[in-house]
């Protein structure tokens, strides 16, 4: 990677690089989604704000299980039932396999597939994103989401896209991240506009139409925590689709996304998702 190294810290004249720092004294959304889904890689400050969150969202872990789900049926989709052999993942989290990659390259070993996110400590183990076949790529670039420049301007953007072939932008579980609506739209025009006709934006983001007393609770405890966070309806998850051709069928919850025997798992009532996926003609 340009300019750092593989802990996001810059060498000094003695090569020295020091650790980078993850805030563990606070929460942080990838870290309580790796807790909420059984992972190792989270703090006391992330388990503490779990708790508080989960007290009024209980559903919340099953809602993560179900977009995880959906990750992995929406990638085998794109890439064998569309060709897609090209995916941007923004807002990748911490590593849990199957990783897009893995998914995609089991389908088509050449697929390659660019990450990017901004929390030290999924660059710390930025290393298990980077697991791919021979045939294809992956790459990992520090950047956020907001900061569209920096990724569309990475070498490893220019590495490992072929801007003359369909690319898929996912942008999983994180928009709703972005409060402004009118911000979230021109923040995914500015990462949709350089990709070619054909490309796919594939979306989810958290709603309250399955649940509101639940889920605003539980957003109300996440902006309590000082993680700014809300909740969509269907209307504005549509909305952030403007331009693009919704493939069937539409924006829905996401158990219900081209559903499998996994998908059958999870009650509306339990998943708190919007999701969808959009081509650019």
């Amino acid at each position: 990677m340009s300019g750092t190294d593989w802990l996001g810290s810059k060498a000094d004249e003695d090569g020295y690089r020091p650790p980078p720092d993850l805030h563990t004294d606070k929460p942080h959304p990838a870290r309580i989604y790796d807790y909420l889904l059984g992972g190792r890689d989270n703090f006391a400050a992330d388990r503490e704000a779990s708790s508080g969150i989960t007290e009024g969202w209980p559903n919340l872990p099953k809602s993560m299980r179900a977009n995880r789900d959906f990750l992995v049926r929406v990638t085998r989709y794109l890439a064998a039932e569309l060709g897609f052999r090209q995916f941007v993942d923004i807002g990748t989290g911490l590593p849990t396999s199957p990783n897009l990659h893995e998914v995609a390259q089991e389908v088509a070993p050449e697929s390659r597939i660019l990450y990017v996110d901004n929390d030290p400590i999924v660059l710390v183990h930025a290393r298990a994103l980077l697991t791919s076949t021979p045939e294809g790529r992956t790459a990992y670039v520090d950047a956020d989401l907001r900061d569209t420049d920096a990724i569309l301007n990475s070498e490893e953007y220019r590495e490992i896209l072929d801007l003359d072939r369909p690319v898929a932008l996912t942008l999983l579980a994180v928009m709703h991240y972005i409060l402004d609506q009118g911000e979230a739209r021109d923040i995914i025009a500015r990462l949709m506009e350089p990709l070619p006709q054909g490309s796919a934006l594939v979306l989810s983001t958290t709603t309250h139409i399955s649940a509101p007393e639940e889920v605003h609770k539980g957003i109300a405890s996440y902006n309590a925590k000082g993680i700014a966070a809300r909740s969509m309806d269907q209307t504005e998850v549509e909305d952030l689709f403007g331009g693009l051709e919704l493939l069937p069928p539409g924006v829905t919850l996401i158990n219900h996304w081209h559903p499998d025997d996994a998908a059958a798992r999870f009650i509306d009532a339990h998943v708190h998702m919007l999701g969808g996926v959009a081509i650019k003609r």
